[in-house]
């Protein structure tokens, strides 16, 4: 019942990892495509104007979206009336960060003064509103 302690090896004590860094891989690939799909934000069709600016790319500013059929959030997370003031004092005003607001060109426009009201009520004095650059009619070309 003994080892033979002859030609053969005995116990090997590594560690193989391959499989583990196999997994890994995948793990990596699968979270790199998703991740963008993550970041796409709610549907909202935005009204148009003609001068429009790029939203900042970091994570210093927050999206107060408004939906056609009225419901609210606050980025990805859904946002009502009553909890807003607290929400916007705790995210936005205490944490020094830039709030966007996108409404809908649908919702009517006594909701997002009204949602305006409340952001200005919670301390958030500069606020950003998100908009569309219109199409280009089709007589007109880019130079």
């Amino acid at each position: 019942m003994g080892v033979s302690l002859g030609n053969s090896k005995g116990f090997v004590a590594e560690i193989n990892v391959t499989p583990f860094v196999d997994v890994m891989l995948v793990l990596l690939i699968i979270f790199m495509v998703t991740a963008p799909l993550m970041t796409q934000g709610l549907e909202v069709d935005l009204p148009q104007t003609q001068t429009v600016e790029v939203l900042p790319t970091d994570s210093e500013h927050l999206v107060m979206t408004i939906r056609r059929d009225g419901t609210m959030y606050l980025d990805e997370y859904p946002v009502t009336l009553e909890d807003m003031e607290g929400h916007l004092t705790r995210l936005v005003k205490e944490q020094h960060k830039q709030l966007f607001l996108r409404a809908d060109k649908e919702v009517p426009y006594g909701v997002v003064v009204d949602v305006m009201g409340r952001i200005k009520a919670a301390g958030i004095v500069n606020l950003g509103v998100v908009a569309e650059q219109p199409d280009e009619p089709s007589g007109k070309k880019k130079k």
